[in-house]
């Protein structure tokens, strides 16, 4: 596992103002209830912690690779339309990407919402190359193409949360619709709204799911979980106001009601809160299977602060131990059970389908988002 997997399974796990959800998901053996006292009390307050630390807060990524599927309609969070670099400012170049006609005020709204934050210190930059030099001396588990990328940066994702960016309408829908029609297994006779937030079909929607096989099932549930999970950090960290030079961010709970609103009897909001449980019981699951490789006395979480490093391995293997303790891990076993050949199949079909959502997530149109997208799904 690399260092970015374990950075994704870290931010995942990180729940806001969930409604009141109650009894057992779908295709396990584990109910909500238990997954709130487990979360709150033994894993969250240690993730937090573990997310600050250097060997995890920073993250390398290549933003510069162009979307392979449709023409790109720019990296400004205000509108879809025709784009060319954003004019300077008081002498400083923005990062992000905006109209030749916009505003510029909606320029400065672009780069406050949208725009990454690459502020480094020299030590860090220096701190990078020596990890770097560390690094390349070890046994890889995972090829990934941002980190060998001559256009990748490391980027801190503390100065950078996810959160709301004025990134939506259809560019942002079309995304999520190539990860849903092409990659979940659904068949092209099921209709699924461009826009999500539009009145909903109701149970008639999600059918289809119940008759697929368990493994397609997952698969839905973990693209959902996922998608969950971003909406529910938009809503946890919305920006709330914005005026004289300073912003303020914060839940906004209306914008949480319109997407996961449980009390609606034909409503996907419950499915989706669920399914963002579901992707968690997975996460869980491969921590635990990754855990005897980080229990290792010669694996080193390096930055080459020691005594920093030391004290992060020791708070990892601390999350470890509580993950193997939970008696309601997710059971892979009873996936790919089936005849050989089929199973071999599926599997190639899951690793497709994975590395062509890993592809959509440059096509998203904004800078933080994009960020967010290729983090979550990068995986080994």
């Amino acid at each position: 596992m690399s260092k970015c997997c374990t950075t994704h399974l870290i931010n995942l796990s990180m729940w806001m103002f969930l409604p009141q959800l109650t009894g057992v998901l779908d295709d396990c053996f584990c109910d909500v209830e238990s997954i709130d006292v487990f979360n709150n009390f033994k894993i969250y307050p240690r993730m937090k912690n573990l997310t600050e630390r250097d060997y995890f807060r920073y993250y390398r990524v290549n933003l510069k690779r162009p979307c392979p599927f449709w023409p790109d309609d720019g990296h400004c969070s205000i509108k879809d339309c025709h784009v060319e670099p954003c004019p300077e400012v008081r002498g400083q170049p923005l990062s992000l990407y905006t109209f030749s006609w916009i505003k510029l005020a909606e320029c400065e709204q672009a780069k406050e919402l949208g725009a990454i934050n690459s502020a480094l210190s020299n030590y860090s930059k220096e701190a990078f190359a020596d990890w770097a030099r560390h690094d390349d001396a070890q046994d890889h588990f995972c090829e990934l193409d941002d980190e060998t990328s001559p256009d990748a940066e490391y980027v801190d994702l503390l100065l950078n949360p996810e959160r709301y960016t004025g990134y939506k309408g259809p560019s942002a829908w079309r995304v999520w619709n190539s990860i849903y029609e092409e990659n979940c297994f659904k068949p092209r006779s099921v209709y699924r709204p461009l826009n999500p937030l539009a009145p909903s079909r109701g149970e008639g929607f999600y059918t289809w799911l119940e008759g697929l096989c368990l493994e397609k099932r997952v698969f839905y549930r973990v693209i959902s979980g996922l998608h969950s999970s971003i909406n529910i950090h938009l809503c946890a960290e919305y920006l709330l106001d914005e005026g004289w030079g300073r912003s303020v961010w914060g839940p906004n709970i209306r914008e949480f009601r319109r997407r996961f609103e449980t009390s609606e009897p034909k409503g996907e909001g419950t499915r989706r809160l669920k399914n963002l449980y579901f992707l968690y019981l997975i996460e869980l699951r491969a921590l635990f299977k990754v855990a005897p490789y980080f229990e290792r006395a010669f694996v080193d979480l390096y930055t080459g602060n020691t005594l920093e490093d030391g004290e992060t391995k020791d708070l990892l293997l601390q999350i470890f131990n509580e993950i193997k303790a939970f008696p309601m891990h997710f059971d892979e076993k009873s996936m790919f059970a089936g005849h050989e050949m089929e199973a071999k199949t599926l599997k190639e079909d899951f690793r497709l389908h994975f590395k062509n959502i890993s592809r959509i997530m440059d096509c998203v149109g904004c800078s933080k988002c994009r960020l967010w997208g290729k983090l979550q799904v990068s995986h080994c």
